[in-house]
């Protein structure tokens, strides 16, 4: 049943001003300390599960040959730089001396890259470390991905206003195998996801916070809210996603998402708290502030993480405007002409970019296709190695197996059709924010049949997919705000059921840990371990 506003507009119904800030904003989970100390206990044990044996292998391997280089040419030249033919060999001896050529031509932009950098220069500051190592140029992505299970508990908590569900998101999270591999490899995708993630919290934050004021204003007898004031975590999540976008263009997806994810929170929110003219206020004062704290934040967002290019003078096409200026540039003063002309060069190079991504169909054993990556039917053997005197048996495997763990998103794509059946019959906003993040890191992919893709490009769907989760063992718990109270015997049911998920995912890790860590292992411990040929040979078949 929907309440609405009284008639009166001199003296409004107390009750029904008392009633909107219940609906609005639900209280958060008490006592609050306990949400933040599972958050920060989760976190931590994240890390030292990343960090154990970070230094595994001692070597270059998978698209570490791009990224840690590329990493460690930002800090000492501002750009990429093109390296020596036996650059990897020589930075697993510690040599950083690899330099050869001029400017590289790179295909990502720059900011994970400069994050993987700086977290090599912390590294070496850290007490008997010198010079160049594989534990530097994979700490930052250890670091990132340990907090981005910190970020997951508050924004499951403030969801579900649980603090056991915000905790069981985190451990599940922690314990999935694409995040944990992705969180030891001097690569971009665990940035990527760490600033969409982010973006997320941000936007939840500016919800409860718009709908409180919205409430306070209707517990006043205000009358109805036109101007909500200056949306801070809205320009905070613009911020977070112009730097998602720096990592990796993918997050545009995301960016245009959550752009209409807020405002229809908004329409919402001043749907229920009964105002006249909905449509009205909510175009003119939240939606097209909307559009600028978004989108126009995160376009300045993504050009500050070119600032080492436009810096120097060296990065690949940054000569290119000024070699190609135009008549009418060329009366202006040189103060005009130099920001113009990089402006245009970044253009240009951006157009390359495009056309390398858009034209790139080179085949590889381990890539696949969008539908493959729920099912986790063909993993990416980032390494593998031989060691038969290392483990005590006569054949030994090495390897880091990047693949999630299967509990995890098995159980999700159950928990992604209980969503959309929530959300089609309750419209519930956590269901549609759950499927709409979902949706953001999955189907545009679909449009691009021919691209070379792999597994590793659904990490950004994992936390709604493991949000997902959680909110259908919410349903089943009749925890949180999730659903109304339970009987005894359905909440005793509804434990039984999370406390088996929660098993499974933690044995299931457990029990492909040594494939996913580069530990060495007995070769017939490492094949019971291969499920699928798939995940042994991907789509190119035995030799």
């Amino acid at each position: 049943m929907t309440t609405t506003a009284p008639e009166a507009t001199v003296d409004p119904d107390p009750s029904w001003r008392a009633s909107v800030r219940s609906r609005l904003v639900p209280p958060m989970p008490r006592p609050a300390w306990a949400g933040w100390v599972g958050a920060v206990a989760l976190a931590l044990f994240a890390g030292a599960l990343r960090l154990i044996g970070l230094g595994r292998p001692g070597e270059i391997y998978f698209d570490e040959t791009y990224y840690a280089k590329n990493a460690l040419s930002m800090w000492v030249f501002g750009y990429e730089h093109e390296t020596l033919e036996n650059a990897d060999s020589m930075l697993a001896r510690g040599n950083g001396d690899i330099w050869s050529g001029g400017a590289d031509f790179v295909v990502h932009p720059p900011l994970s890259k400069w994050l993987i950098a700086a977290g090599d220069q912390l590294w070496r500051l850290l007490p008997g470390t010198a010079g160049v190592d594989p534990e530097g140029w994979r700490l930052a992505s250890a670091v990132f991905g340990a907090v981005s299970v910190l970020l997951l508990v508050r924004i499951a908590q403030r969801m579900t206003r649980s603090w056991l569900l915000g905790c069981a998101a985190g451990l599940i999270m922690a314990l999935d195998g694409l995040h944990f591999t992705l969180s030891r490899i001097a690569m971009v995708d665990i940035f990527l996801t760490f600033f969409i993630l982010a973006g997320l919290g941000c936007l939840v934050i500016d919800r409860d916070r718009t709908r409180l004021r919205l409430a306070e204003k209707a517990e006043q007898g205000a009358g109805a809210a036109n101007w909500l004031g200056m949306r801070w975590w809205r320009i905070g999540a613009g911020v977070c996603l112009g730097l998602a976008v720096g990592c990796k263009w993918s997050a545009l997806f995301y960016l245009a998402a959550f752009g209409l994810l807020t405002v229809a929170w908004d329409y919402g929110a001043r749907r229920s708290a009964a105002h006249d003219r909905t449509a009205l206020r909510w175009f003119a004062f939240d939606a097209v502030p909307a559009f600028f704290q978004t989108v126009g934040v995160a376009a300045l967002a993504y050009l500050a993480t070119w600032s080492g290019w436009f810096a120097t003078s060296g990065g690949y096409a940054r000569g290119w405007g000024a070699a190609h200026m135009p008549a009418w540039l060329e009366g202006l003063p040189g103060l005009v002409q130099a920001p113009v002309n990089g402006l245009r060069s970044l253009v240009h190079y951006h157009q390359q970019m495009y056309s390398f991504h858009s034209g790139l169909s080179k085949p590889h054993d381990y890539a696949s296709q969008p539908w493959e990556w729920p099912i986790m039917r063909t993993p990416v053997a980032f390494y593998y190695d031989d060691q038969p005197s290392t483990c005590g048996a006569p054949d030994c495997s090495t390897t880091i197996l990047s693949i999630g763990t299967p509990a995890v998103w098995w159980l999700g794509i159950i928990a992604v059709v209980v969503m959309l059946s929530w959300w089609l019959t309750y419209r519930d906003w956590r269901a549609g924010a759950v499927l709409l993040g979902v949706a953001a890191g999955w189907l545009p992919w679909f449009a691009y049949p021919e691209r070379t893709m792999f597994v590793f490009y659904a990490l950004p769907m994992l936390p709604f997919v493991v949000l997902a989760i959680v909110l259908a063992l919410g349903l089943a718990l009749g925890a949180g705000e999730t659903r109304p109270e339970y009987s005894p015997w359905a909440r005793v049911a509804g434990g039984v059921v999370f406390g088996v998920v929660l098993l499974l995912v933690i044995a299931n890790f457990a029990y492909l840990y040594p494939v996913l860590s580069a530990e060495t292992i007995p070769y017939d411990s490492w094949a019971e371990r291969m499920w699928f040929e798939t995940w042994i040979y991907g789509n190119g078949g035995a030799d």
